[in-house]
């Protein structure tokens, strides 16, 4: 099992090459950075993760420029977007992003995504919250024609552009991998239809483990080996018998979630979860 860290990067915590630096250093195989563009101050959608929103949800750095810092102060680190809000992006210039970024790390982008929660802030990119997930699944299955041919076209419902040149490709072949956040009712259908991974929230009263199994036999019975199929989880217990739990249960990676705060207050963390890892 691999061990990865997410963390929201922001001007007033740790530099995000300094970060990495600090995670390459110390054994870890990949650094996962958040994404909200803004967070709309009527602040009318709740937070799944309780009734006061951190301040680091508004913000953060965009993910692609913190990971290219990332990336350019590291060797072997993976570099994920945990998540990116494809709804509230553009899928020609997101396929640039994320094909750019493959490039410049030599093939260490993983690429994360995910619907997002926030209505408000969706509906100022355009995005109505009940379309979301349709909106989302073209915008990705367009990106991958992008990535995947030499003069792709599309034509959905929300994305529509005939023949065009969109290079470079991305160094991974046919792409990097597509890993789906979120735990809910139809998620497992993005994934088995156009995903590489599931990588889900790790809750109080909620464990997404156990659905590993389920997930497992649709990929089967969609003519999919669940191997080709990797499961992560983020925010994962920073215990070793959580660990070993997760590692039973076919987990290949954990991610641990470390507060947006300066260096003096994240490297001591990362000490204490590499001793864990080791």
């Amino acid at each position: 099992m691999d061990f990865g860290v997410v963390m929201f990067s922001t001007a007033y915590a740790i530099a995000p090459d300094e970060l990495a630096r600090a995670l390459e250093e110390r054994g870890f195989e990949s650094l996962w950075i958040p994404e909200h563009t803004h967070i709309p101050a009527s602040r009318k959608s709740p937070w799944p993760g309780g009734p006061n929103l951190p301040k680091e949800y508004w913000s953060s750095y965009d993910p692609f420029l913190a990971l290219q810092a990332a990336a350019a102060a590291t060797r072997r680190l993976k570099l994920g977007t945990g998540i990116c809000l494809v709804v509230e992006r553009d899928p020609i210039t997101t396929a640039k992003e994320v094909a750019t970024l493959d490039r410049l790390s030599n093939g260490r982008f993983l690429f994360g995504i995910g619907g997002g929660w926030n209505a408000e802030e969706m509906e100022n990119h355009g995005t109505p919250f009940k379309a979301r997930w349709k909106i989302l699944r073209e915008r990705v299955l367009a990106m991958k024609t992008i990535w995947t041919q030499k003069e792709p076209e599309f034509h959905g419902e929300f994305v529509r552009f005939d023949k065009i040149w969109a290079d470079p490709k991305p160094v991974q072949q046919p792409h990097p991998p597509i890993i789906m956040g979120g735990d809910g009712p139809t998620t497992f259908d993005r994934v088995v239809e156009f995903c590489d991974g599931w990588m889900p929230i790790m809750r109080p009263n909620q464990n997404p483990v156990e659905k590993i199994p389920a997930l497992r036999e649709r990929l089967q019975k969609a003519g999919r080996d669940p191997k080709s199929v990797d499961v992560g989880i983020f925010f994962a217990p920073p215990k070793k018998e959580g660990l070993d739990a997760l590692r039973a249960a076919g987990v290949s990676r954990a991610i641990f979630g470390v507060p947006s705060e300066p260096r003096d207050a994240v490297l001591p963390r990362l000490d204490s979860l590499a001793g864990l890892i080791r």
